[in-house]
């Protein structure tokens, strides 16, 4: 019960299938028309003040007066490809790459490592300082170093598994609902249609929460080393 459960995370095993279902995570720069950027509409508009107030957020963060969109724009990307893929995988038959830790994992890694490289290159002093918290006595400086290293490493690990587990427990969820319809009758099938419905309007609203979390904190660490 429990493999088959799992099972509808699982991509085809067939090489031509496997290439295609990863494919789909870039499928919400293809279906896009081109019409959708080229003449305004309220999805355009509505998209555009998205962008603008992410941006805002993100320089706020970021903690630089004069800073330009192109500085926040790779956290403004990393929020919609992530947007993209949630959504998508709500849809049947639609893989859901965000659920994997392979996607999850390559997308939080690389970020972490250049922001280390960064911040212990270029700013050797205030890395160091960052190990040790304003205000901690000296008995408790070596211990703190120790909390401060491991809470550092495991950054990257506890965004990609946030995300995926978010992803994953939706759509187990909405999954367990589905297995139950055919032995329902009719009053509690449609109470349980009801219920998918609501589930389905829940997870639309993490999908958006959890990649504005995993942007809003890359954004952070990011911070962190300037």
């Amino acid at each position: 019960m429990m493999s088959n459960l799992f099972s509808v995370f699982d991509p085809s095993t067939s090489m031509m299938n496997l290439s295609l279902n990863w494919m789909s995570t870039m499928l919400g720069l293809i279906i896009i028309p081109m019409s959708f950027w080229l003449i305004p509409s309220r999805h355009y508009i509505l998209w555009n003040k998205l962008l603008t107030n992410l941006h805002m957020e993100f320089k706020t963060l970021l903690g630089m007066k004069n800073i330009n969109k192109g500085a926040s724009f790779i956290f403004i990307s990393l929020f919609s490809m992530i947007m993209f893929n949630n959504f998508l995988g709500l849809f049947p038959y639609i893989f859901t790459s965000t659920s994997h830790m392979v996607l999850t994992l390559s997308l939080a890694l690389p970020l972490w490592i250049s922001f280390m490289l960064f911040g212990w290159i270029n700013n050797t002093q205030h890395m160091f300082a960052h190990l040790v918290p304003q205000g901690t006595p000296p008995i408790l400086m070596p211990f703190m170093v120790c909390i401060e290293t491991i809470s550092n490493m495991i950054r990257p690990g506890t965004l990609a598994v946030r995300l995926a587990a978010n992803m994953i427990a939706g759509h187990l969820l909405l999954t367990l609902l589905g297995n139950t319809g055919p032995s329902l009758n009719y009053m509690m099938l449609s109470l349980l249609i009801g219920t998918q419905i609501a589930l389905l309007i829940l997870e639309s609203a993490v999908a958006i929460i959890q990649s504005y979390v995993f942007a809003v904190l890359s954004t952070l660490y990011s911070s962190e080393v300037n």
